[in-house]
């Protein structure tokens, strides 16, 4: 039998036990990454701009301040944390409109001015800060698309053209035709993210009447095939219980070290959640949430595998700084 002493020894080590093991069972996972703000833009506050990159500088213009639509465009420099502004964009001004970028050139199009949709394309040399008209999208005028470049090839797809869509056209510079390829796999949407990794694309998050996208998908343009890769909400155990919930409209996306981030948007509230996908184990995961204030209507982009975000709002309330995420 344990004398009196012992009795108290024993009892205090396993009340230590427990309670250890408890301390470890409600840790917090410390989320990864760092957010560092940069050069305010030195436009006007907007959200809904549109954006691509070329060479070692980033690209932005059109976009709406709560009041008007704008048509101004602007060079970021990330190497001197630099703003220029350039020559405007040539089409009506808007919001909503999608950019991308082929062999040295930049293009942007699509977009709304609060009453009619656009459908029509320029592409902007950087080289002599010139813009030129060229073939409109060959479907319907839209906002809330989405575009990348594969191939020195350019796509749009998705968007709201009094339908949601899920269409996808491809665009030869060379030839300066649009053509229709094969559609990305679930649900339509508009407000959607898109990022390229390598030789593939990525679609995913966005707004389908209303219901929040949780599908996300891979194109191959070898094949011209969709592949449904990990879900944004994914039940990984098949237990109907959600592991991270990656969901949402007006987020945006960049890339970095080939993998894929989307941060900021809405959903059932403006957002400052930031993911990340692994395009290797084909998995989401949880990163340190955007630094400043929650937004959604922002744009992001990736410059010599450095990621950005920039702009924005929250209800009434337009953004004009820029941050940086390091992992």
């Amino acid at each position: 039998m344990l004398n009196g002493n012992k009795k108290y020894i024993l009892i205090l080590l396993m009340s230590v036990g427990i309670f250890s093991c408890k301390k470890k069972d409600d840790e917090t996972t410390t989320l990864q990454g760092t957010w560092y703000e940069k050069s305010n833009f030195e436009g006007v506050a907007r959200s809904n701009a549109a954006t691509f990159t070329v060479g070692s500088k980033a690209y932005l213009g059109t976009g709406f301040d709560g009041t008007s639509r704008l048509n101004d465009f602007w060079e970021y420099d990330p190497a001197t944390n630099f703003w220029q502004q350039k020559a405007d964009f040539p089409g009506a001004a808007r919001n909503e409109a999608v950019g991308f970028s082929i062999d040295g050139l930049g293009y942007m199009g699509t977009g709304y001015n609060g009453t009619t949709m656009y459908k029509d394309f320029y592409s902007y040399n950087p080289t002599n800060n010139t813009w030129s008209s060229i073939a409109d999208l060959a479907s319907t005028a839209r906002y809330g698309a989405v575009a990348f470049s594969l191939n020195d090839e350019g796509y749009v797809s998705c968007g709201f053209d009094g339908n949601y869509k899920k269409d996808v056209w491809k665009y030869s510079a060379t030839n300066n035709t649009w053509t229709q390829v094969v559609s990305i796999g679930g649900d339509k949407r508009s407000d959607a993210v898109a990022f390229v990794i390598g030789n593939k694309a990525y679609i995913g998050s966005g707004n389908n009447n209303g219901t929040y996208v949780n599908d996300f998908w891979e194109y191959d343009p070898s094949t011209g095939v969709w592949t449904s890769k990990e879900a944004l909400a994914p039940d990984r155990n098949g237990d109907g219980k959600v592991e991270l919930d990656a969901r949402r409209s007006g987020g945006v996306a960049f890339v970095i070290d080939n993998k894929g981030y989307i941060s900021s948007g809405t959903y059932g509230g403006v957002q400052t959640s930031t993911f990340q996908y692994d395009p290797v184990t084909n998995s989401w995961a949880q990163v340190t949430g955007f630094a400043g204030s929650a937004r959604m209507d922002a744009v992001g982009f990736t410059v010599n595998n450095r990621g950005f975000v920039v702009t924005g709002r929250n209800g009434n309330s337009r953004y004009d700084d820029i941050w940086e995420f390091v992992y």
